[in-house]
């Protein structure tokens, strides 16, 4: 990080002066600060704190990290890989509407299928009372039935919600690879699955397995919920529990070593995804026509993670709201409502407008030092909420004593008591996902587009504004929506940051499922469920696109 930001540095100092350069080098700087404050903070003293935590809890806040993200990974990897390998090879009734409900599950975050399934599956739920009028069982003790509150219950709350990601990329890459390879192995007859399918689609498997990963080390409503101690609960409890804010940073650095270790192994996983096919001409992949057995099976592979990532917490909620009393609920639920479309189109907004300003300096006005840079400043999405709040929090403190001592205000505040230090948490965390958004339109723009403006008499302003951005503009509101919704669904960062007197959905769900007022969250959640639609139609329209 430190040679990425001297190598930019001497690069902005090599040109004359450029705006462009030197701002874009600024917010990097920036969206950097809150990462450099936690890591600073992480090497002061803990009061003797860490020993203690070290000879207790911190082993037990690993191992049960380490378990969770083993059993997420492997039952999310047979959600997704099953449901892309039976969606993209075979043919059977109801192909087309599976292709695109099996990202359903995205849109609900893993905190709400929690408060669902804890009603579902508890021993006064639906499932139970089935059972126990089904087999005429009077007592618990008469038979016995898994815990849903447990590290088993968070793994299959967190798989049926995240095996999309995995789903996504796989089916690109079984979508991909050239059908003579298929054919190669039903000459030979080998499995098409186990020799073609797998073997090459195990890079894209591994880079989704990897944000699959990284979203269970940074989960925080799911396993609070289910009382699992993992590190991410670890944080919040040493920081607000015990008042010690540097212990709960040193957590956060064994928590980057999770994050960064998931990290290579993604860029490992991107680094491997090219095959050669030696064929001039290829053609389209054929689904494979299935007797009636095999059609049923293939909808059984499909149902059952739709089952359990969608259907039921939505049919859960669905029941609390058409049959709850929540008249009395509606005049603060519509408070709280507007609070959170405005702070998550604030972010929106800013987000949007900056991703926009770095890639455009990057692309056009910076060197190659500037674009790792920018790269560099991206990768906020990847640290945890709760660890990133913490950053958060002691960079905004540095900045409000800076600007108290230039104002001679010993009160004076930018960040600090108000929805600004939100809207920096925001910026830090999902700039990645607008920078995404804006960085894969514009390299699908021709490389010579501003070169013939400029040849045409247009400055690098005019440039910009008369053919640049009127083409990126569907990236940017791609880019902006997907925020929007992040912001919607963010729960650790909010619940730590929010000013006192400040809710939006996810803290208000769950404030009331935390005192199990699950009937009156249920509202709040189908809103948050019903925002989180917008990116499920993005990413079926984009996976349409790449086929």
């Amino acid at each position: 990080m430190v040679a990425t930001f001297l190598s930019s540095w001497a690069h902005v100092r090599s040109r004359r002066a450029d705006g462009w350069s030197i701002g874009a080098l600024s917010l990097c700087l920036l969206l950097l600060g809150p990462v450099v404050a936690l890591i600073l903070k992480a090497l002061g003293d803990s009061g003797g704190l860490w020993g203690h935590l070290l000879d207790t809890v911190l082993l037990r806040y690993i191992s049960n990290t380490l378990v969770l993200m083993v059993g997420v990974g492997i039952l999310a990897c047979l959600f997704g890989v099953a449901t892309a390998w039976v969606i993209t090879r075979y043919e059977f009734p109801g192909r087309i509407l599976f292709e695109w409900m099996l990202l359903l599950p995205a849109a609900i975050p893993a905190y709400i299928v929690a408060y669902t399934y804890t009603d579902f599956f508890e021993y006064a739920g639906p499932v139970q009372s089935q059972l126990r009028m089904l087999f005429g069982w009077t007592r618990p003790s008469d038979y016995w039935f898994p815990e849903i509150r447990s590290l088993g219950g968070a793994t299959l709350v967190m798989a049926s919600v995240l095996y999309p990601y995995i789903y996504m990329v796989t089916r690109i890459a079984f979508r991909l690879t050239p059908a003579s390879l298929f054919e190669i192995a039903l000459v030979h007859r080998k499995s098409q699955f186990w020799a073609v399918g797998l073997p090459l689609a195990r890079p894209a498997i591994t880079a989704g397995l990897a944000l699959v990963l990284m979203e269970v080390v940074s989960d925080f409503g799911t396993v609070e919920y289910f009382a699992v101690e993992t590190l991410t609960l670890g944080i919040f409890n040493v920081w607000l529990g015990m008042n010690n804010i540097v212990a709960a940073a040193q957590i956060s650095l064994v928590g980057f070593v999770f994050i960064l270790s998931l990290l290579g192994l993604e860029l490992y996983a991107r680094s491997r995804q090219r095959f050669a096919s030696t064929s001039r001409a290829t053609h389209a992949l054929r689904p494979l026509h299935l007797d009636l057995r095999g059609q049923t099976a293939c909808i059984l592979v499909c149902c059952i993670p739709l089952l359990f990532g969608f259907v039921i917490p939505v049919g859960v909620l669905l029941k609390f709201v058409l049959t709850g009393g929540l008249v009395g609920n509606v005049l603060a639920i519509a408070e709280v409502l507007g609070g959170s479309v405005l702070v998550a189109g604030m972010a929106a907004l800013l987000i949007t407008l900056v991703s926009t300003f770095i890639v455009l300096a990057a692309t056009y006005r910076g060197g190659a030092a500037l674009r790792r840079m920018a790269m560099v400043a991206s990768t906020g999405y990847a640290v945890p909420g709760t660890m990133l709040a913490i950053g958060v929090l002691i960079f905004a403190g540095s900045v409000d004593r800076s600007f108290a001592a230039v104002t001679g205000d010993g009160r004076a505040s930018l960040l600090l008591g108000g929805v600004g230090i939100l809207i920096l948490a925001y910026l830090v965390r999902f700039q990645a996902v607008g920078y995404g958004a804006v960085l894969s339109g514009i390299r699908r723009l021709p490389d010579n587009m501003m070169g013939a403006s400029r040849v045409l008499g247009n400055g690098f302003t005019s440039s910009l504004r008369r053919v640049i951005l009127p083409l990126l503009s569907g990236s940017m509101v791609a880019g902006g929506l997907l925020v929007f919704v992040d912001v919607m669904k963010e729960l650790p960062m909010t619940l730590l940051l929010r000013p006192f007197d400040f809710e939006t959905l996810a803290t208000y769900t769950y404030q009331l499922a935390k005192d199990e007022m699950l009937e009156e969250a249920a509202l709040p959640a189908l809103m948050i469920v019903i925002a989180g639609l917008l990116p499920v139609i993005l990413m079926n329209r984009m996976l349409r696109r790449t086929e």
